[in-house]
């Protein structure tokens, strides 16, 4: 039986990634695990959020055997990739701000970022638009509220467009205005729709596509990825079952929904 590649996320911004994963990898069976218990990352201090990926990445190699893993959080992959990746035997990806993308996209060199608060603040953000952005005026937005937002919308609730362009307004307001801004939570994504329809004349980048031919790469030669009928992946989440019952994900191609046993480790 083939190996399934493990996304993890602290809830389901990841599924940004899942969908990019299976529009060029439909037949790679797939675990996605949400940590439903410990959303948001965040506001939480680095060494939590450090302590819960390790904890959960472990508790998923043991029960499923992955060929590789991503860690489809920038919180997480900014502060954790080295002690997951140093704990596993198997490949773990990282997804962080596109930063270089904005920059080789943009005309007017203004660009922007749109992440959580920790995110944008972090070293590993400096030391990004340093190396591929240092001739951009780059302007920082964080928003926990909005992770929160597209979490609510992907269970069904509307969004709201006056909330919208009030967390967009450093970007709307702003003169020049960036022409390229840069998703750096993998929960916007699932609201592209919405930012673009108040914002047409900004391109939105995300790191989705990027990850997904990172993964066919080091895929390349396993022989053990057979033809699996669609709609055999499996989401698995901390805490109690039924957490994710509103997420209707049958119809996004997962067949399975249970809870991860972590064990004592948290």
């Amino acid at each position: 039986m083939a190996k399934p590649v493990v996304i993890f996320d602290s809830g389901v911004g990841g599924l940004s990634i899942y969908r990019e994963i299976k529009q060029v990898l439909p037949c790679v069976p797939v675990v996605y695990c949400s940590d439903m218990v410990g959303f948001p990352y965040g506001p939480k201090p680095e060494s939590e959020v450090i302590e819960r990926t390790s904890c959960c990445l472990n508790a998923l190699a043991v029960q499923f055997d992955p060929s590789l893993a991503v860690i489809a959080c920038n919180t997480a992959s900014t502060i954790s990739l080295p002690r997951v990746r140093g704990e596993l035997g198997f490949p773990v990806v990282g997804v962080v701000p596109a930063i270089k993308t904005a920059s080789e996209y943009s005309k007017n060199r203004c660009i922007g970022l749109l992440a959580t608060p920790g995110t944008i603040a972090r070293s590993y953000t400096d030391q990004l638009i340093d190396d591929f952005a240092a001739d951009c005026q780059v302007i920082r937005v964080g928003s926990s509220e909005l992770v929160q937002m597209a979490e609510q919308y992907l269970r069904g609730e509307s969004l709201c467009d006056a909330r919208l362009r009030d967390i967009l307004a450093p970007f709307l307001n702003a003169k020049p205005r960036p022409d390229a801004v840069v998703l750096g939570c993998t929960h916007f994504p699932l609201v592209r729709e919405a930012l673009e329809r108040i914002a047409p004349d900004i391109h939105w980048i995300d790191s989705g596509s990027a990850i997904a031919r990172r993964v066919i790469s080091l895929l390349a030669g396993h022989d053990d990825q057979p033809a699996q009928t669609a709609g055999q992946d499996h989401f698995v989440h901390t805490g109690k079952d039924g957490l994710a019952d509103s997420l209707a994900l049958e119809r996004m191609g997962f067949a399975r929904i249970s809870s991860l046993d972590l064990g004592s480790c948290l």
